[in-house]
């Protein structure tokens, strides 16, 4: 029987760089050496085992330098390549750590497409000392090939565990174990045995959504206000000045900012820019309270403040209207 086909995009970050030595697990990005899929075939001849893989070109780039402009990007190459390929089992995108879930969750908001898709990176460069790199990228192959793994949206793989886009969230900068679904738990694992799901996604996921971002090039600005003991507004100001049209607010638990701070943010709403309160704490809902209704802040739901800035994004390209926008928080 003929292996599964499972496309591979390398974007950069962790799992494509190469350090000095064996030993360079920390300052290996200052080597500015990476490798595309081709090079980590030849790093890690065991993945094609998984899958008969396809290696596609892309931009190789820290995780740091990811833009909206990138996700559009990589958004279409993911189209055209199903396109040009419709048999294809899955698809697995490498990327950097640090904006993973950033990125997992656009596509998971966005793309159009049937097959399986995983967003895959490395907490150890590909050279370093027991590096990740392999292991994680073998099984996201794996993941991406398994059957089981369509209609569950975008998918996060590390360290074994299978994760939704739209709850995962790096939760330690170092540690193997970073990627963490902290209200729900992974969706699986993935194991020498076998590819194992024990809970499905509840909230619409792609390629079930209503955003189509085919053909945009930008998405609207949209910025997040990091509430701390005594802000005063100053950040939303200077946002508002700069032009954006939306603003999420990391409020403090569970779910406000300061005083001077939400005035400043009442004051940015009726000078039509769209708010989205959410929450610093990395866990938990925010709700619909009257206090925000009376000045017309939408709550952000369980989202964290860097997805809820990705989907009040996607919202602004279809609405400006807060009770439509709202309605999207709640389905999303």
């Amino acid at each position: 029987m003929n292996n599964p086909r499972v496309a591979v995009i390398a974007t950069g970050g962790t799992i494509s760089s190469i350090g000095k030595t064996p030993l360079d697990i920390i300052e290996y990005t200052d080597n500015k050496t990476r490798v595309d899929t081709h090079g980590l075939l030849e790093l890690f001849p065991v993945v094609r085992e998984a899958a008969e893989v396809v290696p596609v070109p892309f931009t190789l780039l820290s995780s740091s330098a990811i833009a909206p402009s990138d996700w559009l990007n990589l958004h279409a190459t993911i189209h055209q390549l199903v396109a040009d390929d419709p048999d294809l089992a899955g698809i697995v995108v490498t990327h950097g750590t640090a904006t993973t879930e950033e990125t997992a969750y656009f596509l998971n908001l966005t793309l159009k497409v049937e097959q399986p898709v995983v967003v895959v990176g490395a907490q150890r460069p590909s050279s370093g000392i027991s590096t990740d790199a392999a292991i994680n990228l073998y099984n996201a192959i794996r993941v991406a090939a398994d059957p089981g793994s369509r209609g569950m949206g975008t998918l996060v793989m590390l360290n074994d565990e299978i994760q939704a886009a739209r709850e995962v969230t790096k939760s330690a900068t170092l540690r193997m174990q970073t990627f963490k679904t902290p209200d729900f738990g992974v969706l699986g694992h993935v194991d020498a045995g076998e590819v194992a799901y024990y809970r499905r996604p509840m909230r619409t996921c792609a390629p079930d959504t209503e955003f189509d971002v085919a053909g945009l090039d930008g998405l609207p600005r949209v910025d997040i206000v990091y509430s701390y003991a005594g802000s005063d507004g100053t950040a939303v100001d200077a946002f508002v000045g700069a032009g954006s049209r939306g603003i999420v607010s990391a409020g403090l638990a569970p779910g406000l900012a300061p005083p001077a701070e939400t005035e400043a943010l009442a004051r940015a709403v009726r000078e039509g820019v769209v708010v989205v309160q959410g929450s610093r704490a990395g866990s938990g809902r925010v709700t619909q309270r009257a206090s925000l209704s009376e000045k017309g802040l939408i709550a952000g739901d369980n989202l964290n403040p860097q997805k809820a800035r990705v989907l009040l994004m996607l919202a602004l390209t279809r609405s400006q209207e807060a009770e439509e926008i709202a309605r999207m928080f709640g389905e999303y």
